[in-house]
């Protein structure tokens, strides 16, 4: 009898052991912001991914107009632009620091040599690059061994590669071929290869948009063969494929916007869930994360629909690391949302949100 009894309790010790959800770690959000308000810098926040709550909010580092952020593999180093024009004579500059347990430890800033940097990215393998709105070009730094930033980069300039159009790097994205570069100004996409450690053009050199499309920010699927390209102007996603010559084919364009929608609207974030199957793109003006479905076969985007960001002019977006949550910063409202991801249909519901000074970057350590 008494073994009969204690075998109940274990078995139901187990099943209820078994049904209690699994407790998921605490995680550091940093964000970027504009430093013409109330913001001094950078910032972190505790992010529960149990619950989805932001807490614990600190000013991690005081600099200028650190618009977007970019940190290490490692987890050694975050590294922040400062999106001006009067860094040095020159224009923008871009910051290294060391990363500890959410702590940030000035390392050194250098000049970008262009005005307004707005993205910066890592390589993987000791090299940074910064894409400069109004300057036009992009700087490649080589990182040093504790992650501080070289002297002399590499600058990459497109002003002169068109007499008619004005030239607006905007994200410069390293890739296993090289290096590709959007710009808005050009409508354009530029593909670099690395040659003797340095990077020049690609054989297919130009991937080429529609007129006043405004090519932003992109992200690829299914490693490299296919990308997926923001047009901030004309408020649509291109999505290109890599067919068996290693160029990159146009294979189909769709709208972001509402068809009932009246009234100016400009794309900034694209990015897609981790397991490949939804894609998000954020709409400035209409104050929506448009979420596509991705056909596994093709890559093709179908509409899932559209969710409002419950604030005004969402920047920048990111998903947690566990993939089950979404958080968008909206610059003018002042407000970081979170959402909760259902992981099979891609929809978002809004569970919270937090008041913030112009946020416009959220990445997770």
């Amino acid at each position: 009898m008494k073994n009969s009894i204690l075998a109940g309790l274990v078995a139901v010790l187990a099943i209820a052991c078994a049904e209690k959800p699994q407790e998921k770690p605490m995680y550091t959000l940093f964000v970027g912001t504009y430093t013409d308000g109330d913001s001094e810098g950078i910032y972190t926040y505790s992010f529960d991914a149990n619950t989805g709550e932001l807490s614990n909010q600190k000013l991690a580092a005081k600099l200028t107009n650190p618009s977007y952020l970019a940190i290490s593999e490692d987890k050694k180093n975050l590294y922040a632009v400062q999106e001006t024009a009067d860094f040095d004579s020159l224009g923008g500059g871009v910051t290294a620091f060391r990363l500890e347990k959410g702590m940030l430890e000035l390392q050194n800033s250098r000049g970008t040599q262009g005005a307004h940097p707005c993205h910066v990215s890592l390589s993987g393998n000791g090299q940074l690059a910064v894409a400069n709105y109004t300057g036009g070009n992009v700087s490649i730094f080589t990182l040093n061994e504790d992650g501080s930033l070289a002297e002399n980069p590499q600058v990459i300039d497109h002003k002169p590669l068109d007499s008619v159009k004005t030239s607006h790097a905007h994200m410069a994205q390293f890739t296993p071929e090289g290096l590709m570069v959007t710009d808005l100004g050009l409508d354009a996409v530029k593909r670099y290869q690395k040659e003797e450690e340095k990077f020049t053009p690609a054989e297919q050199f130009s991937l080429t948009f529609k007129d006043g499309a405004g090519p932003r920010h992109f992200t690829f699927g299914k490693g490299v063969q296919l990308l997926y390209v923001i047009n901030e102007l004309n408020s649509t996603i291109s999505v290109f494929e890599k067919d068996a010559g290693d160029n990159y084919e146009e294979v189909q364009v769709v709208p972001t916007l509402a068809a009932d929608f009246d009234g100016e609207s400009f794309c900034a974030d694209i990015h897609l869930s981790p397991d490949g199957k939804f894609l998000y793109g954020s709409n400035r003006g209409e104050n929506t994360i448009v979420i596509f479905k991705v056909d596994q076969d093709s890559g093709r985007l179908d509409l899932v629909g559209r969710e409002s960001v419950r604030g005004d002019w969402p920047r920048n977006f990111s998903m947690d690391p566990t993939g089950e949550f979404l958080l968008v910063a909206n610059k003018k409202t002042s407000n970081i949302v979170v959402f909760k991801r259902d992981l099979e249909k891609g929809t978002l519901t809004f569970l919270n949100e937090t008041s913030h000074p112009n946020p416009v970057c959220l990445v997770f350590e």
